[in-house]
């Protein structure tokens, strides 16, 4: 499922309707969690989090036209994504969450490298996925991401 959309809101408004409820809410959850500096755009036609140039000039190495990437959410065709990059870049961070995700008892955890797939976005764990992204600041961000692009 490819949404095209010019800005956040635009993507927020095209969601199917049955989803709607639940991604709004992860959307909020998100903006409600995320600590400063980071900013809203349409990133890779998901709704994205980056590091401003402001902030970091360099941008992403791959394309350093585009700001830094963090955090991505998008619906596809058979779920909600949800792609967090602290947890593909920091070991630490993705025990943690895989550890308190299995706390709640949920169905199992579907996740790639850096993709956390809800098939049934009414079962999101929002509480969990805010503190996810509250555990990462923009300093933090650069930081992991500049380690991990000298090895």
């Amino acid at each position: 499922m490819k949404i095209e959309a010019a800005t956040p809101d635009e993507y927020a408004k095209l969601i199917p309707e049955e989803r709607q409820p639940s991604f709004d809410r992860l959307r909020q959850t998100i903006k409600s969690n995320l600590p400063a500096g980071f900013e809203e755009t349409m990133s890779y036609g998901m709704i994205g989090y980056v590091v401003p140039h402001s902030i970091y000039p360099a941008g992403y190495h791959c394309a350093p036209e585009l700001p830094l990437p963090f955090l991505s959410i998008a619906s596809q065709k058979q779920f909600i994504g949800f792609y967090h990059m602290g947890v593909y870049a920091d070991p630490e961070l993705l025990a943690w969450f895989q550890h308190a995700y299995g706390l709640l008892g949920l169905r199992k955890l579907d996740m790639g490298k850096s993709c956390i797939r809800f098939k049934k976005w009414e079962e999101m764990p929002f509480e969990l996925l805010g503190d996810l992204v509250s555990r990462v600041t923009v300093s933090d961000w650069i930081a992991t991401y500049e380690s991990k692009l000298k090895r």
